[in-house]
This record gives C-alpha cells, sequence and structure tokens, in this order.
C-alpha cells in the first residue's frame, strides 16, 4: 500500500520535532523570478498534493488553508540574480531566504529535488519530494500561487508576453512574443532563447537607466 503523504513526514517529526518542507517555482522560466517556499504544518491538511497535480482553483483554495495552519515563508531570487549568480545558485539563495525568514527555526529541512541542500542546514533532499512529503507538497502549492500572482501582476505591464496564461514559461506564444517585442528586464537574459533576441541598442539603455547592472550584461556576453 502506498505511503499518504502525511505517513512520510511522520518519521520525520517524530525524530525532529519541528520540520520543514521546501519547494521552489519557476527554476525552468524564461521570466520573472524563481520563488522558494519554507512550510511547517501545524496539522493535516486534506487535498495537499504536489501543487502541479492540482488545478489552479484547487491551489488557491489550498494556499488560504496552509497560510492558516503553518508557519511559512516565501524567498525570491531576481531575473538579475538568476542571470549573475546562474540558475541552481540563484534557486539557493531563494531557499535559504524563505528558511532563514522563518518565525520558528525548524530542526530539520526536507527539501524537493537534489543538490539543493546547503551546509548551513540539517535536512535532505527528497527526489520528486512534492509527491511523497505533506510539508514539501505545501510549500510547492505556497511557491507555485505566489509566483503565479506575479506573473499575473506583471502581464498587466507587459501583456504582450502573456505572462497570465505562461507564467513565463517558454510557450510558442512567449517565445514569438520575444522575438517580435524583444526580451526586457523580467526576462532571464542568460537563458538562450532570450540571449539569441537581445540587442545592443537594448542593452546600452537599460545600462543608461541603471535599470540592470554592467555584472548582468557581462554574464550575458554583451560587456
Amino acid at each position: 500500500m502506498k505511503m499518504t503523504l502525511n505517513e512520510f513526514d511522520k518519521p520525520y517529526v517524530n525524530t525532529y520535532k519541528l520540520i520543514a518542507g521546501v519547494d521552489e517555482a519557476g527554476r525552468g522560466a524564461l521570466a520573472g523570478p524563481v520563488v522558494a517556499a519554507s512550510v511547517i504544518l501545524k496539522s493535516e491538511i486534506e487535498g495537499i498534493n504536489d501543487s502541479k497535480k492540482l488545478s489552479p482553483k484547487k491551489r488557491e483554495l489550498l494556499f488560504e488553508k496552509i497560510v492558516r495552519n503553518s508557519v511559512f515563508s516565501i524567498g525570491i531570487a531576481t531575473p538579475e540574480e538568476i542571470d549573475v549568480y546562474n540558475i541552481l545558485n540563484a534557486t539557493r539563495m531563494a531557499i535559504r531566504r524563505a528558511v532563514t525568514e522563518l518565525k520558528h527555526k525548524p530542526k530539520y529541512l526536507l527539501i524537493d529535488g537534489k543538490n539543493l541542500l546547503m551546509e548551513e542546514f540539517h535536512g535532505e533532499c527528497v527526489i520528486e519530494g512534492d509527491a511523497k512529503s505533506a510539508s514539501i507538497a505545501a510549500a510547492s502549492i505556497l511557491a507555485k500561487v505566489y509566483r503565479d500572482r506575479l506573473m499575473m501582476n506583471l502581464d498587466m505591464l507587459y501583456p504582450e508576453y502573456c505572462y497570465a496564461s505562461n507564467k513565463g514559461y517558454g510557450t510558442e506564444k512567449h517565445l514569438e512574443a520575444i522575438k517580435k517585442y524583444k526580451p526586457t528586464i523580467w526576462h532571464r537574459l542568460t537563458f538562450q532563447p532570450v540571449r539569441n533576441c537581445l540587442s545592443k541598442k537594448s542593452t546600452e539603455e537599460w545600462l543608461k537607466i541603471g535599470a540592470v547592472s554592467k555584472r548582468r550584461l557581462f554574464r550575458c556576453g554583451y560587456l
């Protein structure tokens, strides 16, 4: 019989008492930040699952339940940080921010994925953890919903990129928009589909008004 998500967490809770699930959203997108969430559940929440397996409406409902029944924190790494430090290190930055800002300090972390546990933390990475652990699944929902809301706000500023529907990911329409309208500072300029559409004129204008750093443009090969 398959272990439930809450059953997966129980041995860790019994051993460490205070555990936090950690997950990120947006790592593979072409635009927008990478968002990490850390969650200490106060009680079991019915319906929690991997955020990718839930409808947007269900995620929103669970988001509110998790917020009410947990201690949680959100960490963000910006597109600038992603370009300067690379996506793996930027993801670690977002996770570090999410964990260190928790009101209560967990004794053990369960982090979705691999290669994301930093030496200052005690815990482990769990492959496909958002489908195994209730704490990680809760974190995946918070990170996903929080980031989706950010991208929908960006859509109001840049409707031509259809962020409300693609959330910054490389859909066909998004790629066409990048080619037609060129990248914005919210795009990840070091990611190949975006870098291919950069123009020297745009980068010079951004630098002139202080919209991007020299270090970021250097990483893109424009300085």
